[in-house]
């Protein structure tokens, strides 16, 4: 069986987010986020239950994104912790895609505040360029770009209160073994803009494996979801149910990426209904992309 993911990841080569560019208030301490075996993951304030913190729902933020003044586009994005250190992670082609002419200078992300109140929240803008050079991380394999792309966020800015229950390590697939085609899949996210506008939070789509889990499909590190999903999902985790019983193991499992929909240049847009298949990353492309990466200081 062919390998997810080719071992030959370049070097994370853009910087990570420039802290004084983030337009909210700086927090000194930081020490309060959770370890990856805790089992709350917050970043202050009063401890919530972990039945309430799925990292479907707290893990996954709408990410807007920005030419000065002027709003683009609205896709979707998930946070990742890995060791101390929190990244931002969607597709790539959400923050620069030539094809298109898509150059967003900033985008902005939602946080809650309020462990109480789910309608109290902090919108952070985040600054894309330092010195005319993109400031995410990005991958490549023998096959080419990946749809994927990860911001670091340094935790002393990250708003007092802040309620973030992020994915981590531990949330990543082990084996191939572990899922099969048909398998079914949850994919949380914000499809046409779609959500719960009062407590700012995500949809959750259902989903199946639609090519054989572990196989890059057409050479490429990526598998097939069969899903109904929309525009504005784009950089959602795809995401399987874990069938251990071990305590302390997560509920979920980190599988992919969701990328963009696919369908037939050939169709017949009266006569043929679309495919209904969407393009998902191996998420184990994570670990290369928060390999190593230190801020750039000012």
């Amino acid at each position: 069986m062919s390998s997810r993911s080719d071992a030959s990841f370049a070097q994370a080569k853009c910087e990570p987010v420039d802290s004084a560019r983030l337009e909210v208030s700086a927090r000194s301490d930081a020490s309060q986020l959770a370890s990856s075996s805790g089992s709350v993951h917050l970043f202050a304030g009063q401890a919530v239950p972990v039945r309430q913190l799925d990292e479907a729902l707290f893990g996954v933020t709408r990410v807007l994104t920005f030419s000065g003044g002027r709003g683009l586009t609205a896709a979707s994005g998930f946070f990742f912790q890995r060791d101390r250190r929190l990244f931002l992670v969607t597709s790539r082609h959400v923050l620069s895609d030539v094809h298109v002419g898509h150059a967003p200078d900033r985008i902005e992300i939602v946080i809650h505040t309020d462990a109480r109140d789910l309608t109290v929240r902090t919108t952070l803008s985040i600054l894309l360029h330092r010195d005319g050079r993109p400031v995410w991380h990005e991958a490549r394999d023998r096959a080419g770009a990946i749809d994927v792309a990860a911001l670091e966020i340094e935790l002393g800015v990250m708003p007092a209160g802040s309620l973030v229950r992020p994915f981590v390590p531990a949330h990543l697939s082990s084996s191939f073994d572990q899922f099969q085609v048909g398998d079914r899949l949850a994919i949380p996210g914000f499809p046409l803009g779609f959500f719960d506008t009062v407590h700012h939070l995500p949809v959750v789509r259902q989903a199946s494996i639609a090519s054989s889990y572990g196989v890059r499909f057409q050479g490429q590190g990526s598998f097939l979801t069969d899903a109904r999903l929309h525009r504005g999902c784009s950089g959602a985790p795809v995401l399987a149910r874990s069938e251990t019983s071990q305590p302390g193991r997560p509920r979920w499992c980190l599988i992919g990426v969701h990328s963009s929909r696919l369908d037939m240049a050939t169709r017949d847009v009266v006569l043929d209904e679309s495919l209904g298949l969407n393009c998902a990353w191996y998420a184990d492309v994570l670990m290369p992309l928060t390999a190593n990466v230190g801020f750039a200081r000012p």
